[in-house]
């Protein structure tokens, strides 16, 4: 039987350590290489191959949604399974619509992941239940809460203290944008400013300010 090629992505070399030693013992497993940032995780995908890649999302360089739809675009018979530790509508939604085969956590069992290793090299998605959850949950939100991937984005910034200015610069788009998406987010989430629109968003589950 043909073994599994694995890329480790992480930016945390210990983190990266612990999975290939765990996942070196399985026999139907081969780790092939390991990426500290998405760029690197791009450019070793292009060179390795691997059948999965292992994908963390917070990364320098280039983050782990940008680097999954690179390697999706160049290679698209690539699956990139995410594994972080992020579980927000923020986070699980931009990764999913970049092509990701599943999304895991790292509190995940050795089982659950093994089992989601396997699954993904069979083409097959691969959701942990608290992700499926939220995933459900929003489905079941009523279409004017629901705020657009860049929305999100620009919600994610404001909860990080960044100004108008801020965020035009960080997603290169101009301030009257950035003005125009706060005015949809506040009339999607029914409030009046930056500071209730991020308090509701985090009692909807829809905003994560983990780092």
């Amino acid at each position: 039987m043909d073994k599994i090629r694995l890329l480790i992505v992480d930016d945390h070399p210990v983190v990266r350590d612990g999975l290939r030693g765990m996942l070196e013992r399985q026999p139907d497993f081969e780790v092939v290489g390991e990426a500290g940032d998405g760029k690197e995780a791009v450019d070793s995908a292009e060179r390795l191959r691997p059948d999965i890649v292992l994908m963390d999302l917070r990364m320098p360089v280039m983050d782990g949604v940008a680097a999954l739809g690179e390697i999706k675009t160049r290679q698209p018979q690539i699956q990139v399974l995410v594994l972080t530790t992020y579980d927000s509508d923020a986070d699980i939604l931009p990764a999913i619509e970049a092509g990701a085969a599943g999304y895991l956590l790292k509190d995940s069992s050795r089982g659950d992941l093994y089992d989601g290793i396997r699954a993904a090299a069979r083409g097959e998605t691969v959701l942990a239940p608290a992700v499926a959850a939220r995933l459900v949950d929003r489905m079941r939100m009523p279409a004017e809460d629901q705020l657009s991937n860049r929305e999100l984005e620009v919600l994610q910034l404001v909860a990080e203290g960044a100004s108008n200015s801020d965020i035009a610069a960080q997603l290169h788009i101009s301030q009257a944008t950035v003005k125009s998406h706060l005015v949809n987010i506040f009339g999607k989430l029914a409030v009046s400013d930056r500071t209730a629109a991020v308090t509701a968003a985090l009692r909807k589950g829809i905003l994560s300010l983990e780092q």
